[in-house]
């Protein structure tokens, strides 16, 4: 079969689809990637090896009194045009979407050619998208089962959010010394998804001084963003602490196989990562998501003691400097906080995904 697998735009919908790509081409089907024009999109495809991608021109939705209303209409009819070429020449089996705006052209132009079309939703509280176009297709597969509760109308079953095979666990002393990091001391990973988070890096960087007596106790692994690099470098220098400051990773296997303790946004790929190795983690949930599905997120976390939660609005450097203090300190907490991760973690859901993909296919 030839599955075109709509993502991108974002690391939470573009690496779930490499995980599928993956687990349909293991099974003898071409896969294509639907993504975004954004430049995060081609530095994650990078390490996609010989998978084959197509970015569709695209924005997500503005607002009706946002004067980029004209440029999403433009945008809208030039990816339906573009898109209805691809699958001219790439004949899709069926149209699978990851969620978010690059989901809804191929889906909508999928479903008008009587393609088989499958929409995931990894959320706790499904996008915009999600919510309009799932009724339409044959099936919405879905990362929490909760989440069903929002779509009533839909054919929804529950599959896990998809993990890249590559996330597979290193030895720490291997990946330690591809980083120059000391094995034998404890790691914070700190992350904002694909693009970073300049809240999360603001409180993070002004911690920093609490740290700088402790600094032979503790290492840092930071990944910013392309905006803030420069100016968290400085800064981890200042203090005269051990840490790797990157904008993006393309390693994670080798960062999560570090870290004892991470400080994260909550998005649904970012937790079905962590919950995949295992890790403790302070969730400060992005305040600007949209429905503030984050926040619904993170409560799944601390409801089963993987995590804490801490408000981004309401937490000052020095609480934040307590939290992973106790965390590093109290080995007991930090080791059933990863135990309860773990037990959250979705097992074998790309085969899952993979499987209703097939499925549809078939009954067509």
């Amino acid at each position: 079969m030839k599955i075109a697998i709509a993502c991108g735009g974002t690391g939470g919908h573009l690496f779930p689809g490499l995980a599928v790509a993956e687990e349909l081409r293991q099974r003898g089907h071409d896969t294509l990637l639907l993504v975004s024009p954004k430049q995060i999109d081609a530095i994650a495809l990078k390490g996609a090896g010989e998978q084959q991608a197509h970015a569709l021109p695209g924005i997500g939705w503005p607002g009706f009194f946002s004067l980029r209303i004209f440029s999403f209409g433009f945008k809208l009819l030039s990816s339906w045009r573009e898109c209805g070429r691809v699958y001219r020449d790439f004949k899709p089996t069926a149209v699978v979407g990851m969620g978010g705006f690059t989901s809804a052209i191929p889906l909508l132009l999928g479903r008008r050619l009587r393609l088989p079309t499958l929409i995931h939703e990894s959320n706790a509280i499904p996008g915009r998208v999600t919510r309009l176009i799932a009724p339409w297709v044959n099936k919405t597969l879905l990362g929490f089962e909760g989440c069903a509760n929002y779509l009533r109308r839909a054919h929804c079953v529950v599959t896990g959010t998809p993990v890249r095979k590559g996330l597979a666990r290193i030895e720490r002393a291997v990946a330690a010394e591809k980083f120059g990091l000391n094995p034998g001391l404890p790691v914070v990973l700190i992350m904002g998804g694909s693009q970073g988070a300049h809240g999360i890096n603001e409180l993070v960087l002004k911690t920093l001084p609490m740290w700088h007596n402790r600094r032979d106790e503790i290492q840092f692994i930071h990944l910013t963003g392309q905006a803030d690099s420069n100016i968290a470098e400085i800064n981890y220098r200042r203090q005269r602490l051990t840490a790797v400051v990157q904008a993006f990773s393309t390693d994670m296997e080798h960062l999560y196989s570090l870290a004892d303790v991470v400080i994260s946004r909550s998005g649904a790929a970012s937790l079905t990562e962590l919950s995949h190795y295992g890790l403790p983690s302070i969730l400060i949930p992005y305040p600007a998501a949209a429905d503030d599905h984050q926040s619904y997120n993170a409560r799944i976390f601390e409801r089963a003691g993987a995590a804490r939660i801490q408000v981004e609005s309401k937490t000052t450097p020095a609480m934040l400097y307590e939290a992973v203090s106790e965390m590093l300190c109290n080995r007991e907490m930090r080791l059933g906080m990863g135990v309860a991760s773990r037990k959250l973690a979705g097992e074998n859901a790309a085969r899952r995904v993979a499987e209703e993909i097939e499925a549809s296919c078939n009954r067509n």
